[in-house]
């Protein structure tokens, strides 16, 4: 009878392909073969954090080969839209990421409750088409200089595609690893930290390949690339499936009973943002996020103006005192401590989120901001003395945590709010990056040129800015000692979730069990699926730790 029901579609319904009822799994199936799915759509959205890549180029689209830009004295944000006379400036450009990011956030809130009706696959479809068309109407946009379609696609579009891409999988896999939920998120969401890290190198490369004396090199890559993101992001959503309702893995039983803070209800998504702890939780992400943000924005310019000359064997040089070819060694040495913090920036993600399945999510977030907000305002002392070895390992754990704590966070929301709507609440939660992306970076900034400007320099330049960060983290430490478990009123009652049943079509089968579904594991398939997913992370991997050892030569 179970097995029957796992992969039925309900008599009389007019289910399409795509829909969440088509794509129920049946005995047998294997869910080991989700990750790797969310996997390939978060690899390819991941590419947000690389687009400065092709910022550089751009500003010579026009002027290719000629030695000064065509530059436009005075040219307004409007003019800059439209021209097709003047070269774009990095500062028009920048906010093509800035609107995306905004679009990631406003997207997963508004349609997070879809999601959960129509499933994963069709978001994992909209996602696919709206970020690799983004990309496609982003080159037309370079071949046409036309910037405004550069900011309609890769920008708006784009930033769709985003906010589908982030939430897509994270129900599905939440309720296909109920026993191991910080771990199933946190391999998702690793991909999004490291899509930038496969990117980045892969554009760099097929810009030089399509380099000419008429072209920049730019459209050509964007073109590729967003083909290459719609055919892989596609073969991710044609790849999600979703359990039968009511399955468990076998021999396990929910852990209510061990942990008061893992609620054994459910809440319902227009119920969520009115309870104080949605509120708290959102807070908590913000206040991380903010502070890791602000440490990534600057990271190349803070450790060359805090330790200059040092970097390059000339301790007690300052970084204003070194020549053009100093300053490029310099600069060198600095990418390869943005990619070093990347990489634990990635890692981290699998190591916390998989720690939280441990030692329960409140508590990994209170290591985040108490190690943190003590790293932050140790981070002087170490620039003080002047050793980089100390400031680089701070700074590792710090992103380690800013990593983790993106992929922890549904996992806390499914324990605070249940499953039911868990990607739909994920999804409103995500307006908090969108906040911190715009208050970390912008408070870093404004400390540091106030820094500058009172003629602070070295080691002191940054010390302000480091203890507001910890004091941010400090606020965050509060707001999640203040996370308690749900009054029981904010539950949906039997009769709520078997009317919710009966609108999806599942109120045949709300018996819980395997359904024939067993845990997974290894198999020809599975294996088939990590490796495509596996193998550009080693060659991204690789990559950035070729350029993180220029650190210790």
């Amino acid at each position: 009878m179970h097995s029957e029901l796992a992969g039925a579609v309900v008599p009389g319904s007019d289910h399409g392909r795509l829909s969440r009822e088509r794509i129920v799994a049946k005995p047998g199936f294997n869910r080991w073969l989700v990750p790797p799915a969310a996997l390939a759509i978060h690899l390819c959205i991941g590419m947000a954090y690389g687009l400065s890549v092709f910022w550089l180029p751009l500003t010579r689209a026009l002027s290719v080969g000629q030695p000064a830009p065509a530059a436009c004295p005075d040219m307004g944000v409007m003019t800059a839209l439209f021209t097709t006379t003047c070269d774009w400036r990095v500062s028009d450009l920048v906010m093509v990421f800035s609107i995306g990011i905004v679009m990631l956030g406003l997207s997963a809130a508004l349609f997070g409750g879809w999601l959960e009706r129509a499933g994963p696959r069709k978001a994992g479809i909209a996602a696919a088409l709206c970020w690799g068309g983004g990309f496609l109407i982003g080159a037309l946009g370079v071949y046409l200089h036309q910037l405004w379609l550069v900011w309609l696609g890769m920008g708006l579009i784009g930033g769709i595609g985003l906010g589908l891409g982030y939430i897509s999988p994270v129900s599905t896999l939440i309720k296909w690893f109920p026993d191991r939920r910080g771990m199933a998120t946190g391999m998702a969401i690793m991909g999004f930290g490291g899509g930038a890290m496969i990117g980045s190198p892969l554009a760099d490369g097929l810009i030089k390949t399509f380099r000419s004396a008429e072209s920049v090199g730019v459209w050509q890559t964007l073109a590729v690339m967003g083909v290459g993101y719609i055919v892989f992001m596609l073969g991710g959503a044609f790849g999600y499936r979703v359990p039968p309702p009511g399955w468990r893995p076998d021999g396990w039983t929910p852990p209510a009973s061990k942990n008061a803070m893992i609620a054994s209800g459910h809440v319902h998504l227009r119920d969520a943002h009115k309870t104080f702890q949605f509120w708290m939780i959102w807070l908590v992400l913000c206040l991380n996020v903010s502070a890791g943000i602000g440490v990534l924005a600057l990271a190349s310019p803070m450790l060359q103006e805090i330790f200059g000359g040092a970097l390059i064997g000339l301790p007690g040089t300052g970084f204003t005192a070194l020549d053009s070819g100093q300053k490029a060694q310099v600069a060198a040495i600095a990418a390869g401590f943005v990619g070093l913090l990347s990489l634990f920036n990635i890692l981290g993600r699998f190591f916390w989120a998989s720690m939280s399945d441990r030692i329960g999510r409140k508590l990994t977030y209170a290591i985040f901001f108490a190690l943190g907000g003590v790293l932050y305002a140790a981070a002087p002392w170490a620039a003080g003395i002047g050793s980089q070895a100390l400031f680089v390992a701070f700074f590792c754990v710090i992103l380690s945590m800013y990593g983790g704590g993106f992929a922890t966070i549904p996992a806390y929301l499914a324990d605070v709010f249940g499953t039911q709507f868990v990607g739909a609440i994920h999804g409103r939660l995500l307006t908090a990056w969108s906040t911190a992306g715009i208050v970390g970076p912008f408070v870093v900034t404004k400390i540091r040129e106030a820094q500058a400007a009172a003629g602070v320099q070295g080691a002191d330049l940054y010390g302000r800015t480091m203890y507001v960060l910890a004091a941010f983290l400090a606020a965050g430490f509060v707001c999640n000692l203040l996370i308690r478990p749900l009054a029981g009123r904010w539950f949906m009652s039997d009769a709520e979730r078997a009317a919710l049943d009966v609108r999806a079509g599942t109120a045949s089968v709300r018996a819980s069990g395997s359904f024939g579904i067993g845990r997974g594991g290894f198999s020809p398939a599975a294996g088939l699926a990590w490796a495509v997913v596996g193998i550009p992370i080693l060659w991204g991997i690789g990559i950035t730790l070729s350029k993180a050892f220029i650190l210790f030569r």
